[in-house]
């Protein structure tokens, strides 16, 4: 639904803009019947009031907001810190959301923020529904959007990527190369962008070897590191791969506890690759060797793009992709027996 603006709205109810105003700001100086009357308009009309605005006099807020579907991920930290270095150089603050994977959340974080409180977003999208139209308000409202990592392929505006398919084809080649033939693939949502990607990398690779593709082996997961636990084990005592590659920082974690717990040599009886910024991945035992995104640079790349819409908007192309390159880093977990 269109948000009309304070305008439209007092026109509506054929009255000045600064009264509608004070009714919202609360002022005394206007009668109970008027205030009433002008909200139960504004609710009818849809209108929500830029508070932030009208506090700085139509100004902008000098803030920018970063919606990431969590926080606990060494990625997404390190694009935030990326984003933030850029914010501050333009004067600007950055509000952070978390939408814990949650798609309600989400959309109350987009809702939320149209009331004038960020000047533009970027966003790494939670992918848990299908009906994404409610971005659309934001190009109506003229709030500049870039996505970036996980995105919206539905939803014309400029983004920010890694080579993410290069890359999965590279973890399941290294894998198969050094001597894996039965190789599992976790992924926790397959049906967002980014996991179907990821996942045409990894079945391409085994086509390329001819390695037999099993559909048991790409192994659904979730964002529960209990639920992890239950499932990996389930896997490896059933369909004993002896390579795995995970396309989120996570499930590597959760390869290593399920196979100490089973007993499982890393990297003798299963070697291990997965999606990693991780700063520790060469401190664990054994090193996990990663596919390693520029996390920090992706978060520069998106915050320029947004100040770039901000100050010029007409130069930027809607349909802007940024793809980056992500580096695989051997280590340990995926060597050889001696």
């Amino acid at each position: 639904m269109h948000n009309i603006n304070i305008k439209e709205l007092a026109r509506a109810l054929n009255l000045s803009t600064s009264t509608v105003s004070r009714a919202f700001r609360d002022n005394s100086d206007i009668s109970k019947g008027t205030k009433q009357r002008i909200l139960a308009k504004a609710k009818e009309l849809n209108y929500q009031p830029n508070h932030y605005a009208s506090n700085l006099r139509e100004q902008r807020s000098k803030t920018i907001a970063v919606i990431v579907p969590e926080l606990a991920n060494n990625f997404f930290s390190q694009a935030i810190h990326g984003i933030e270095r850029i914010a501050r150089e333009k004067g600007y603050h950055i509000l952070i959301y978390a939408t814990e994977d949650e798609y309600e959340k989400e959309v109350s974080f987009i809702h939320h923020l149209h009331n004038g409180r960020a000047d533009g977003i970027i966003m790494s999208v939670s992918g848990e529904a299908n009906d994404h139209t409610y971005l659309n308000e934001l190009a109506q409202k003229r709030l500049p959007l870039v996505f970036f990592d996980r995105v919206y392929e539905d939803i014309v505006t400029p983004r920010v990527i890694t080579n993410d398919y290069d890359s999965s084809f590279s973890a399941a080649e290294h894998l198969i190369k050094q001597g894996c033939s039965k190789i599992a693939y976790l992924v926790i949502n397959k049906n967002l962008s980014i996991g179907k990607t990821r996942m045409q990398g990894y079945i391409d690779a085994l086509e390329k070897y001819k390695v037999p593709f099993d559909d048991r082996l790409i192994v659904d997961c979730s964002n529960s590191y209990k639920k992890n636990n239950t499932i990996l084990k389930k896997m490896l005592k059933e369909l004993k791969p002896d390579g795995v590659f995970t396309s989120v920082e996570r499930l590597a974690f959760a390869t290593y506890y399920a196979c100490y717990d089973l007993e499982i040599r890393i990297p003798d009886d299963l070697k291990v690759i997965g999606f990693s910024s991780l700063e520790i991945a060469p401190l664990l035992n054994p090193s996990l060797t990663t596919i390693t995104q520029p996390a920090t640079e992706i978060g520069v790349e998106a915050a320029m793009l947004l100040f770039k819409m901000l100050e010029s908007p007409e130069s930027v192309d809607v349909n802007k992709k940024v793809v980056l390159d992500s580096k695989l880093i051997k280590r340990k977990s995926t060597e050889k027996k001696a």
